[in-house]
C-alpha cells in the first residue's frame, strides 16, 4: 500500500477521479510495494487499479497507450523503509566512523532498489528468493554488486554473514537471465588479494559480457578501528604489486575479449606513484563513481575547457584550491597549466595556491578529497593568505551541498577563513571556470 501525493493535471488518473491522499494497493491483481513495481505494472494498456480512500477500497479501470504513465506521484521512490545492511564486513568504512556524527552517516543501506534507481552497490545478502525472481522478471538492469571475493568461505569470513557465500550463484542466475552487472572489489591485504584476487577475476570474467565492469579499490582504513579486525593499509610497495596484477589481468582481457573488464581505482596509481593511464584505458568511465578514472576524466575535461577558452584575464586573480593528498599532484599540474595559459615572460595575472589537507579527523591513511572535513580545513587554513577566493570540491559535502561530514556548514568556513568560499562541481569544465572566474 503506497500513498499518492499528487495527480498530474489532465492525466488518466485525474480523469478517473483518483485524488491525492488515496492509497494505491494493486495494479492488475499485483501488489504495489515501491516505484519499481509501479513503473513495471503500469506499462500495460489495460489497467485494473485497487485503491483506498478514507479506509475504504475502491476500483477503477484505465485504458491507455502502452508504456505511457497514468499521472500518479508518490511520497518516496521506495515507498517504504530502506533495507539496511546485515553484514559486519571487516573493511566496512561506516564502522570506522568516530562517534558523535549525524545519524544518517551510520546507516548502512543494502537495497537492490537503490542499486537500480541510484547506482548504489549491494552485497546480495539481503535478497530473498522473491527479490531475485523480481529482478529477473522485471529485467532490473544493470545492477551494481559488491562482490569482494567469489570464494564462498572467504566471503562469509570477510562479511561475517552466513548468507554471503551464495553470491556467485546469484550473479550467474542474473547473467544467465540477461541482467547486466557492474561489480566492485574492496581489496584487503591478507584477505582477498593476490591469488584470491586472481580467482575472483577468473570467476567474474567467466560471466562476461553480462559482468561488464569491475572496479578494484583499496580498503579505506581510518584511525577509528578499536575492536575491529586488524587490517594493513596499502603503501607504495603493496600498491605497486596490486596495480601490476590488476593491469596485467586487464591487458589479457583486452586481448581475449576486446574489453578490459577490471579497473584499478585511482588510489592505486597515486600510492604507487604510477602515471595515470590515457583516457582510452577506461573504456567510457563505467566505474567513475568508484574512483576509477576520476583524475583522468578531470584532466581531459579541464584541457578541453582550456583549449576552447577565448577570454583573457584583465585583472590579477589569486585563488586557493583545497583538496586531499590523493589528488593534489594532479590538481597542482592543472593549476600550473592554467597560470601558464594567461602568462607572458614567466608572469601571469592568475595565481593559484593548492593546499592538500591532512585528514586528522579520519587519520593519515585517508587521503581522498571526498572525506576531508570542515574542521580540518578551518584549522589548516585559518590565518593564511588565501587570496581572493577558496575553491572547495563538491565531493566534500553531502547531497544538499551544505554540510561536511563533521557537520561543519559551508557558511562557517566563510566566517572562520574570512575569504569567499566557492563550491566547485566535480567536473573539469567547472574547475576551469572556477579558477579563472569566467
Amino acid at each position: 500500500m503506497v500513498r499518492i501525493v499528487k495527480i498530474e493535471e489532465g492525466s488518466a488518473a485525474a480523469r478517473r477521479g483518483i485524488l491525492p491522499g488515496d492509497y494505491l494497493l494493486e495494479i492488475n491483481s499485483r501488489a504495489v510495494n515501491d516505484v519499481i513495481d509501479y513503473r513495471f505494472f503500469v506499462t500495460e494498456e489495460n489497467l485494473s487499479l485497487v485503491l483506498m480512500r478514507d479506509g475504504k477500497k475502491y476500483k477503477t479501470n484505465i485504458r491507455k497507450p502502452q508504456y505511457s504513465d497514468i499521472g500518479l506521484e508518490f511520497e518516496t521512490y521506495l515507498m517504504d523503509e530502506k533495507r539496511h545492511c546485515r553484514n559486519k564486513c571487516v573493511f566496512c568504512f561506516i564502522d570506522q566512523n568516530p562517534k558523535g556524527m549525524r545519524e544518517t552517516i551510520y546507516f548502512k543501506d543494502d537495497d537492490e532498489r537503490l542499486s537500480f534507481l541510484f547506482g548504489n552497490y549491494i552485497t546480495l545478502t539481503n535478497l530473498k528468493e522473491s527479490d531475485i525472481e523480481r529482478i529477473i522478471e522485471m529485467k532490473i538492469s544493470p545492477i551494481n554488486v559488491s562482490v569482494h571475493t567469489t570464494n564462498p568461505e572467504l566471503r562469509v569470513r570477510m562479511m561475517k554473514n552466513k548468507n554471503a557465500g551464495d553470491a556467485f550463484g546469484i550473479l550467474k542466475r542474473f547473467c544467465d537471465n540477461g541482467i547486466s552487472v557492474n561489480a566492485q572489489i574492496v581489496l584487503c591485504r591478507g584477505y582477498n588479494d593476490k591469488a584470491e584476487l586472481t580467482r575472483t577475476m577468473d570467476d567474474l570474467k567467466s560471466l562476461f559480457p553480462k559482468v561488464q565492469s569491475v572496479a578494484i579499490v583499496p580498503a579505506g582504513i581510518t584511525k577509528h578501528r578499536d575492536g575491529l579486525a586488524i587490517l594493513e593499509p596499502y603503501d607504495k610497495e603493496s600498491s605497486t604489486e596490486a596495480l601490476k596484477q590488476i593491469v596485467e589481468y586487464g591487458d589479457n582481457c583486452v586481448k581475449t575479449t576486446g574489453h578490459r573488464i577490471f579497473f584499478p581505482a585511482d588510489e592505486f596509481y597515486v600510492m604507487s606513484e604510477t602515471p595515470i593511464p590515457d583516457e582510452s584505458f577506461y573504456e567510457g568511465y563505467m566505474q567513475l563513481e568508484n574512483g576509477v578514472g576520476m583524475l583522468r576524466s578531470l584532466k581531459e575535461e579541464f584541457l578541453a575547457a582550456m583549449d576552447t577558452e577565448d577570454k583573457t584575464l584583465t585583472e590579477k586573480r589569486n585563488v586557493t584550491v583545497v583538496t586531499g593528498h590523493a589528488a593534489s599532484t594532479e590538481i597542482k599540474e592543472l593549476c600550473k597549466l592554467a597560470e601558464a595559459f594567461f602568462g607572458k615572460d614567466n608572469t601571469s595575472p592568475l595565481t593559484v595556491n593548492v593546499i592538500a589537507i591532512d585528514n586528522r579527523f579520519f587519520g593519515e591513511n585517508i587521503t581522498v578529497a571526498g572525506l576531508v572535513v570542515g574542521k580540518d580545513i578551518i584549522e589548516q587554513l585559518k590565518g593564511k593568505n588565501l587570496g581572493d577566493e577558496v575553491l572547495i570540491p563538491r565531493s566534500m559535502l553531502r547531497s544538499e551541498g551544505d554540510l561536511f561530514l563533521d557537520d561543519v556548514h559551508v557558511h562557517e568556513l566563510l566566517e572562520k577563513l574570512g575569504t569567499r568560499v566557492t563550491i566547485v562541481e566535480n567536473d573539469g569544465w567547472e574547475f576551469w571556470n572556477a579558477l579563472t572566474g569566467f
